[in-house]
């Protein structure tokens, strides 16, 4: 395991809070939130945010098969139809197209999703890729604030 470079929170704690007021700030379904959070943790190889949400996925009542699933959402039947477009949405906005995304993905996701639901998607889609950019950048370790944040709940 590699060793932590900088704690960032600590380091510039003005821009930390307004970072995480803003990342708290949302309020949609928390389940659609926890597999949004995961997926996009999985695709950036932050250990710590994977670590992080799939603790608090836990302990808000997920179950595990469908935590081991969000990796291969797509051959997995455990996620509803708007789970799955958010899903799809968090992939492509992670992993920008070099065209963009398409628009038959946009009206999938449209079809399951609000204007306001889509923006506050998108939005919380673009918190945990900053979330995930800073802690692969500072190598912050896994767990390391599970006490802090009352992750050590789940039992994990």
């Amino acid at each position: 395991m590699s060793q932590a470079r900088i704690n960032y929170a600590a380091t510039n704690s003005v821009q930390f809070q307004k970072y995480l007021a803003f990342a708290l700030s949302f309020t949609m379904d928390k389940t659609i939130a926890n597999l949004v959070d995961i997926r996009a943790s999985q695709m950036n190889g932050c250990a710590f945010c994977v670590d992080m949400h799939v603790k608090q996925a836990t302990i808000e009542g997920e179950r595990a098969l469908r935590l081991h699933h969000v990796a291969i959402w797509r051959e997995s039947d455990l996620f509803s139809a708007r789970e799955r477009a958010a899903l799809e949405w968090t992939e492509a906005l992670t992993q920008i197209d070099k065209e963009g995304v398409s628009d038959s993905l946009y009206d999938r996701v449209r079809a399951q999703f609000s204007e306001e639901e889509l923006v506050e998607l998108t939005f919380r889609v673009n918190a945990i890729n900053g979330w995930n950019r800073m802690n692969v950048a500072f190598r912050t370790p896994p767990g390391i604030l599970d006490k802090q944040y009352g992750l050590d709940r789940a039992g994990l």
